[in-house]
């Protein structure tokens, strides 16, 4: 494939800061294996050579399999991790101590396991029909970021909030993609989850964290939730404010599609927003009531067995009846109708898929783990779907490439090409989580602050040298 832009002094920033010195420390550390060891035949290494007649989404390829077929894959995926990855969890509810288990840690992450399966197969397969399923999918997100943040915040303790948000969420949220922008030239909303789940993120610690020590008063948390919901009708509803409060950041939030030049740099930036900004405030309202509502069904698991289950019968099908008004009414609009309506409805197949998921004792203990530990690298799947799932050919570019094509083989190169990505996944999770422990130390401030001045530094460093040689073939060929 041909180079069609420039090499920019990020890429070879990263050859200075990243690659050089891994492979000089694998090479180091081979050496000293082989002097440790005796040593062993080398192994043929087989190159792979890249298709160079990619297909693009739009021109034809996988997303030319019927319905039936993404089905068929679909089902026969939750098949496998049923029967392979079913599992009961007898986990106390901290709360109460008693195995309620009520929106709990293991239920969340197979949450998000399932629906990046869903968002990978949206994009690979161009399934536009269920564009707006990915617009639940994406909202859910972002109300778990409220959920937890405010969760954390408003139960645990203010140091322990702020070594979740340090240590966990920003590392976790902004060393992968960051790196993807320095060394390929891309923008941060490119990766627009990235920055929806930032905002997101930081509202709600700011909410919360002012006068903290009163949130567990309800007239409080009444007053900031709605607070909240003033600012965001501000910002997003009045005309200009928008673009008044955010110019300044153009330079972060910015994005120009290369498909689309003439668009203003912030029509991204308002548009993932905007779509989502009214979700993460009604996680903050669950997180608050999460305690509530387990006290609740705690008093229902006592009650004798026949007002037990016509309680939870009457909640299943007040469940079902919301879901499906909404289903007939919202979710089969077309895309551009849909849209306007996605911000203002999004909470209610969140809330009908939360009551149908905890309804029962026992179905909300059961969780595929294979659908959990998908859930826990939803991050690194997001980010390399961009560059490893599919790919673009330009900086900023939309993903429209198959990394790996095969017009006789699709689905073993659809299987395997998973297997491959999936791997690719978990070893980049395994990488964020260990640079952090080594970068952002637990509990030594003086440390973390010296590792950032110095990784600043060094990195800033290495950027300038990386630039200088750019210009210098420039310089020569105007001197020459």
């Amino acid at each position: 494939m041909a180079i069609s832009s420039p090499i920019t002094p990020g890429q070879v920033w990263f050859h200075f800061f990243g690659i050089v010195p891994v492979i000089a420390a694998s090479i180091y550390s081979e050496f000293l294996e082989y002097k440790k060891n005796a040593p062993h035949p080398k192994l043929g290494n087989d190159t792979v050579k890249e298709d160079d007649k990619a297909v693009l989404l739009e021109g034809g390829g996988l997303q030319s399999a019927s319905p039936k077929a993404k089905s068929s894959l679909l089902h026969l995926l939750f098949l496998v991790s049923a029967v392979t990855s079913f599992k009961i969890h007898h986990d106390k509810s901290p709360f109460s101590g008693k195995p309620i288990l009520y929106l709990n840690r293991h239920q969340t992450e197979e949450w998000k396991g399932w629906m990046q399966v869903l968002f990978l197969m949206y994009h690979y397969f161009a399934a536009t029909e269920i564009y707006n399923a990915i617009r639940i999918f994406i909202a859910a997100y972002v109300w778990m970021t409220g959920f937890g943040t405010s969760h954390i915040i408003t139960y645990e303790k203010i140091s322990v909030l702020l070594e979740f948000l340090v240590e966990q969420m920003m590392w976790r949220l902004n060393f992968l993609v960051l790196f993807c922008c320095i060394v390929l030239n891309n923008s941060y909303m490119l990766y627009y989850i990235c920055p929806c789940t930032l905002f997101s993120l930081l509202w709600s610690m700011g909410r919360l964290v002012f006068l903290n020590q009163y949130n567990e008063i309800g007239s409080v948390m009444a007053v900031k939730i709605i607070s909240c919901f003033l600012v965001v009708i501000l910002i997003w509803e009045i005309p200009g404010v928008f673009e008044l409060l955010w110019s300044p950041f153009t330079f972060f939030l910015g994005y120009t599609d290369p498909a689309k030049p003439d668009l203003p740099r912030l029509h991204e930036w308002h548009f993932r927003s905007g779509l989502d900004r009214y979700i993460w405030i009604i996680g903050m309202i669950y997180a608050y009531y999460h305690p509530t509502v387990e006290r609740w069904m705690e008093k229902l698991e006592e009650t004798e067995v026949k007002r037990r289950i016509s309680i939870k019968t009457v909640v299943a099908l007040i469940s079902l009846s919301v879901g499906y008004l909404w289903y007939e009414h919202v979710y089969k609009l077309d895309k551009i109708t849909y849209n306007k309506y996605h911000p203002y409805t999004s909470w209610i197949p969140i809330t009908v898929y939360i009551c149908l998921r905890n309804v029962s004792q026992n179905f909300r203990s059961y969780t595929l783990t294979l659908f959990a530990w998908l859930g826990k690298i939803t991050l690194e799947t997001y980010i390399s779907q961009f560059h490893i799932w599919l790919r673009s050919s330009i900086p900023d570019g939309q993903p429209k490439l198959f990394t790996f094509y095969n017009p006789i083989f699709q689905l073993p190169i659809v299987e395997l090409h998973a297997h491959y990505f999936h791997i690719c996944c978990s070893k980049l999770f395994d990488l964020t989580n260990t640079l952090k422990v080594a970068f952002v130390p637990s509990r030594d401030n003086k440390r973390l602050a010296y590792n950032i001045i110095t990784g600043a530094v060094i990195a800033s460093v290495l950027y300038f040298i990386s630039f200088i040689f750019l210009k210098i073939p420039q310089i020569l060929d105007e001197t020459l």
